[in-house]
C-alpha cells in the first residue's frame, strides 16, 4: 500500500483517524505537524477534522560521519531523547554529542523563529493533541515530540502517520503512545519508498501551509 503524495496520504490518514477516533468525542483538538515532512500530511488531516492546525519542530540527531543515521531527536522545549543502543554501538563520545545536539537545536531554533515569528504554541491544556507526521522509521523523532508534549496538560496525545514501521509502532505503543496508522508492514525499508511523490517539504511550503489553514 502507498501513496500518491503527502497531500493523498494526509487524506487517507484523516479517513482512518475519524473511524478509530469519533471527531465528536475529541477535546478541542489542535493537530501537530513536525516540520518539514509531516505538514502536507497534518494539513489535510487538520482540514478533515475541522480543527487548527499548528507547527512542532524536532530535528533528528544524526551520527558523526553518517548524519542519515539517527542516535537520537531534539525537540522544542528542549527535549532530547537518545537511542542509547546506538549511540554505545557506535562508540560515540559524550563531545561529539554535545556539539551535535548544539548545533541541532539552533536549527530547531532557527525554524521555530521563522515559522511562528515569535508566536508560541496554542494553549494545550485539557486539548486532544494530534502530531503528524509523513512516516515512521526509526520512531526516534516522533517520540521526542510525543516526549516534549507529554509533560503539557494536554488530555491526550495522538501520534498519526500514514506508514510505520511495524516493530516501531509496535515498541511506542508498548511505551504508552496511541499511534495510529494506515499501514504497518513489516518489510519497511525507508519512508519515501511508500510515496511516488517525496520531494523535500520546504519552508516556504511550511508557511503557506500554515496560512491556509488559518485563512490567510
Amino acid at each position: 500500500m502507498g501513496f500518491r503524495d503527502r497531500h493523498d496520504a494526509g487524506r487517507r490518514l484523516a479517513q482512518r483517524l475519524i473511524g478509530l477516533l469519533d471527531p465528536s468525542t475529541l477535546v478541542e483538538p489542535l493537530v501537530l505537524g513536525l516540520a518539514r515532512g509531516g505538514m502536507p500530511v497534518a494539513f489535510e488531516v487538520a482540514r478533515a477534522l475541522d480543527a487548527p492546525l499548528d507547527v512542532f519542530v524536532c530535528r533528528k540527531l544524526g551520527a558523526p560521519h553518517q548524519p542519515e543515521l539517527g542516535i537520537g531527536a531534539v525537540a522544542e522545549g528542549g527535549v532530547r531523547v537518545l537511542d542509547d543502543d546506538t549511540v554505545r554501538a557506535l562508540g560515540v563520545s559524550a563531545d561529539d554529542l554535545e556539539w551535535i545536539t548544539a548545533r541541532e537545536r539552533t536549527e530547531l531554533d532557527r525554524r521555530v523563529a521563522h515559522y511562528r515569528v515569535g508566536r508560541p504554541l496554542p494553549p494545550l491544556t485539557g486539548r486532544d493533541v494530534i502530531v503528524v507526521d509523513d512516516g515512521l522509521a526509526t520512531g526516534v523523532t516522533a517520540w521526542a515530540a510525543v516526549s516534549a508534549l507529554r509533560v503539557t496538560d494536554a488530555a491526550r496525545v495522538v501520534l498519526a502517520v500514514p506508514v510505520a514501521a511495524a516493530d516501531t509502532a509496535a515498541r511506542l505503543r508498548a511505551d504508552g503512545v496511541v499511534v495510529v496508522s494506515v499501514t504497518e508492514p513489516q518489510d519497511f525499508g525507508a519512508v519515501g519508498r511508500w510515496y511516488d511523490r517525496f520531494e523535500q517539504t520546504s519552508d516556504d511550503e511550511v508557511l503557506d501551509l500554515l496560512a491556509r489553514a488559518a485563512g490567510g
